[in-house]
């Protein structure tokens, strides 16, 4: 076994000297790091063509296989996503807030790196690029743990990195490592002193036992239970459209469509409409007894309704109201993504204040809820959370902040007593 505690000292030691590279050099690197992918780009394929043959001898799912290849084609868009990257603005040293506590001491609030994260992440390896790049960038150190169903292209794809970064600079040495075995991911979890953040990428099941493992602050989300809501004023045309998208575009992800909701004011027209088009694309339907009255459906049992399918498996419920299909929501939904379609602008702004979840939308696919979608770039993973990152975690999430104050000789004693100084807190920036 890799002594895991020694990485993460190596680890915490890269993170001092990323924390001070300035971004033209973080930048090249990320660029050293596109030109590596293209070069090795049949290195790389002939590593995941043996990961994937294990994958099917092995009967893995098809949902993990599909996310498992990692081809010329899925290169050259990690390739684009690591370019976006680079036209991304800095988000390390910048100025949040400064005040003059008073006459020549003064207060700034500045962004910096988080430090050492730890990533564990299942069968993508395209997530192995994106989040090292996203360390890299925003001055973190980043220590990895993927499937063992993608060993191989794992193995090549963080040396490519690691490669690709010694030849920009000394100082990224250890900025980026891949674990082995689950039982090194295990052994990190131990070292809070060392670790300051851990982001699972997976099951339900992976997210919950590292929550309960580790002391270790966990951002990430434990299930993509996700909701649209077909409302009585909806343009039906228009909400077809979307649910087709939100559960069939690539249903194996967190953000794909897991419960549809619609009206009773419409569901008669609109869900046998909505049937044909699932049927085409061959998504098995649960439905409530409701439902089950006007399309062919399997019925739905109470854990349906909590249920991450991942796959072309679509539960339905009729409801009679707005607020049943908030309350429906909020009752069973992950807090990821929930979506309506409706053209009353009541309605919708009703539905997006009070559905708790950290992406809401109206009259758009569910499946926008990704990080490049929103302009971060890329995303490290989608936050469930309520404290620092919320929703699809890009390069602003993966910095935290200081205060550097500057002063001329003050001292406490002087705020003190009858005749202290008193503090102006006057607001600059």
């Amino acid at each position: 076994m890799k002594p895991v505690r020694a990485a993460a000292e190596k680890a915490r030691e890269a993170s001092y000297r990323l924390s001070s590279l300035p971004l033209a050099v973080r930048n090249k690197a990320l660029e050293s790091i596109a030109e590596a992918l293209l070069s090795r780009q049949d290195e790389i394929s002939r590593a995941n063509a043996i990961d994937l043959e294990a994958a099917e001898k092995a009967k893995i799912s098809k949902v993990l296989v599909k996310r498992l290849k990692f081809d010329g084609p899925k290169i050259e868009e990690a390739v684009r996503g690591v370019r976006a990257l680079i036209e991304q603005e800095d988000v390390v040293g910048k100025l949040l807030s400064r005040t003059e506590l008073d006459d020549g001491l003064v207060l700034d609030k500045v962004s910096c790196p988080i430090g050492v994260i730890g990533v564990v992440f299942e069968s993508r390896p395209d997530a192995l690029v994106q989040i090292s790049c996203l360390c890299l960038k925003s001055g973190n150190a980043v220590l990895l743990k993927g499937g063992s169903e993608a060993k191989e292209t794992n193995e090549v794809l963080a040396r490519t990195i690691v490669d690709a970064v010694a030849g920009v600079d000394g100082r990224f040495a250890d900025a980026v490592q891949l674990l082995s075995t689950r039982e090194e991911f295990r052994e990190l979890l131990k070292h809070d002193d060392l670790i300051d953040l851990i982001i699972p990428r997976g099951s339900n099941e992976l997210v919950r036992s590292i929550k309960e493992s580790t002391r270790i602050p966990v951002m990430g989300h434990a299930a993509g239970i996700c909701h649209t809501y077909v409302d009585k004023d909806a343009d039906l045309d228009m909400a077809v459209k979307v649910c087709f998208d939100a559960k069939v575009q690539y249903p194996a992800v967190c953000n794909a469509m897991e419960t549809l909701l619609v009206h009773r004011a419409v569901a008669e027209d609109f869900l046998p409409r909505m049937a044909a088009e699932y049927g085409k694309a061959a998504v098995e339907l649960r439905g409530d007894d409701a439902t089950r009255k006007l399309i062919k459906a399997v019925p739905a049992t109470e854990g349906d309704w909590s249920a991450e399918y991942n796959d072309l498996v679509l539960a339905v419920k009729i409801v009679g109201s707005l607020d049943e299909a908030i309350e429906h929501v909020n009752r069973f939904s992950s807090h990821h993504t929930d979506a309506i379609v409706t053209r009353d602008e009541g309605a919708a702004q009703r539905f997006m204040d009070l559905v708790d979840s950290s992406s809401v939308m109206w009259n758009a696919s569910t499946r926008f809820a990704d990080g490049y979608r929103y302009g971060l770039g890329a995303e490290v993973g989608i936050s469930t959370n309520k404290t620092h990152a919320r929703g699809p975690v890009g390069l602003e999430g993966l910095v935290i902040y200081k205060y550097k104050l500057r002063g001329t000789g003050q001292t406490v004693a002087e705020y003190s007593g009858k005749d202290a100084r008193k503090f102006t807190h006057g607001k600059i920036a």
